[in-house]
């Protein structure tokens, strides 16, 4: 593991990493701290942790909407796809089911 010494809002934090991931870590980092700066700068939250949660939600929020960029999936959220396979396996174990 590799400590990265990072700072989010102002704050310094110190985190652990595999080598390979810093890269990924560290874009990660450099979106939640535009995300939280953003979100201060609106002057509309005052509290840091207010800030973090709001972050958290708006991040959260654009993950769960992505969409695959094409195929039969295409038209399904992220979020969705949880569901999606849940439903398949389902319908596929009724299948087998009644097969046997």
């Amino acid at each position: 593991m590799e400590r990265v010494d990072v700072a989010i809002l102002g704050r310094d934090y110190s985190l652990a990493c595999p080598p390979e991931e810093k890269d990924a870590l560290l874009a990660a980092v450099r979106l939640v701290d535009q995300r939280m700066l953003a979100i201060k700068g609106a002057g509309r939250v005052a509290s840091s942790e207010r800030i973090a949660v709001m972050a958290a939600i708006q991040i959260a929020n654009e993950l769960l909407s992505l969409r695959a960029p094409d195929g039969p999936l295409g038209n399904v959220a992220l979020g969705d796809f949880k569901g999606k396979i849940e439903s398949m396996n389902g319908m596929l174990d009724d299948v087998l089911g009644t097969a046997v």
